[in-house]
């Protein structure tokens, strides 16, 4: 009894939900149609004389996207789910190459199809569902008729019909949305190509933080541990003829042995420092910025005692860290400040100066690894550095969905 009471109430609802999508389509079918074809037919046109025929070919499936969007988020309203996956080709190149780059994705072209298909489809169902309006609304002092003799009883039906006609013709318009306008297999293919390239980028990213800690070691405590080795040495030798003289080289060793350490606990601290193990992130930022010799500012939103997985802690770590020895090296900064905060299931770091600027991602710049660290936690880096005006690294983290 429960069911038969609600049932017309949501019925009359989806009716509401695909009128909305249905009416407005033939307008929008037409603009899309009238756009893709001339733009298509102009570009092609003129593809042979000079390459402006390349560059309106480009805003064409550009356009293209445009007009899916808006369909994939009339349908997504129309049925209450989100309409996808669906994968764009991302934008690696600029100028010519851009441009070759968008006419080779796959996605654009099924748009541009769409746009081109649904026109005569739309015709149809378009005008399925005007003609169907004008017998309801006509026929309506029937119905109420029907429906006072019958005593309510003879309503029922005729709703439920109007439903099913309308699904049955936003289904056919929506069906070739979900047929051209995702494309769950491109997604997939595209999700097994990042992650496959953030594994060589994690791969690379740890290489050479291998070549530059060994260079690290070799440059600074081994020739130390040489140096103490040999004045070791020398000192054994002085024992038993000259112990005054062996003196001064047994405090001289002990001097490179302290140095030693030292450098040891720097490189140390750049593979995976035991504070941060040990306190957390909050701690092991603290002690970074404090070794800074730029004056650095340090706020840190994130609940007390709260730790987050180890991979994302050694990632905002590093990007701290690469971002102070580069304002400490590069920037001639006289002020620095670093932030961490967590907003939503994401971590966003950011370390600011006031320096000369300039800082890229380029290779053999101190920042090229960042981007490479942080694709192995699927994260983001964002390096704004317009010369003369400081610098802003940003790296954005995603976190796993609290409980």
């Amino acid at each position: 009894m429960s069911d038969d009471a609600t049932r017309p109430r949501v019925t009359w609802r989806q009716i509401g939900r695909d009128l909305g999508y249905l009416l407005p389509g033939l307008p929008i079918a037409v603009a899309s149609f009238t756009v893709m074809v001339v733009g298509f037919v102009l570009g092609l046109g003129l593809v042979v004389l000079a390459f402006v025929g390349l560059f309106i070919l480009m805003a064409t499936l550009l356009t293209a996207r445009g007009f899916a969007r808006v369909e994939r988020a009339r349908v997504g309203a129309m049925e209450r789910r989100e309409v996808g996956p669906v994968y764009y080709a991302p934008a690696r190149e600029r100028g010519l190459s851009r441009v070759l780059e968008v006419l080779r994705d796959r996605q654009s072209w099924r748009d541009w199809l769409f746009s081109v298909l649904i026109l005569p489809v739309r015709i149809f169902t378009w005008t399925v569902t005007v003609i169907w309006l004008a017998l309801t609304i006509g026929l309506s002092p029937l119905i109420l008729l029907a429906w006072a003799i019958a005593g309510g009883g003879g309503f029922r039906g005729l709703p439920l019909a109007l439903a099913h006609i309308l699904r049955g013709v936003a289904v056919l318009e929506s069906s070739l949305a979900w047929g051209l306008l995702t494309n769950e297999t491109a997604a997939l293919r595209a999700r097994t190509e990042e992650l496959s390239r953030s594994r060589q980028s994690v791969v690379a990213a740890e290489a050479e933080m291998l070549r530059r800690v060994e260079r690290d070691i070799h440059d600074g405590p081994q020739q130390r541990l040489v140096r103490l080795t040999m004045d070791l040495e020398s000192a054994q030798r002085r024992f038993d003829d000259d112990p005054q003289a062996a003196r001064p080289l047994v405090e001289e060793a002990v001097l490179q042995t302290k140095e030693a350490l030292a450098e040891l606990r720097a490189v140390s601290r750049g593979i995976a420092p035991p504070i941060l193990t040990d306190r957390g992130l909050p701690a092991a930022l603290a002690a970074a910025t404090a070794r800074c010799p730029v004056p650095t500012t340090l706020d840190v939103d994130l609940a007390d005692g709260e730790r987050l997985p180890a991979s994302i802690e050694n990632a905002a770590y590093f990007v701290v860290t690469e971002s102070l020895t580069n304002v400490a090296k590069h920037a001639g900064a006289s002020t620095c400040a670093v932030s961490v905060l967590r907003v939503g299931d994401a971590l966003h770091v950011q370390v600011s100066d006031d320096g000369r600027g300039g800082a890229h991602l380029g290779k053999g710049h101190g920042l090229a690894g960042l981007a490479d660290r942080l694709a192995g936690v699927d994260g983001t880096l964002d390096v704004a550095s317009p010369p003369g005006a400081g610098t802003t690294v940003s790296a954005e983290l995603p976190l796993p969905v609290r409980d």
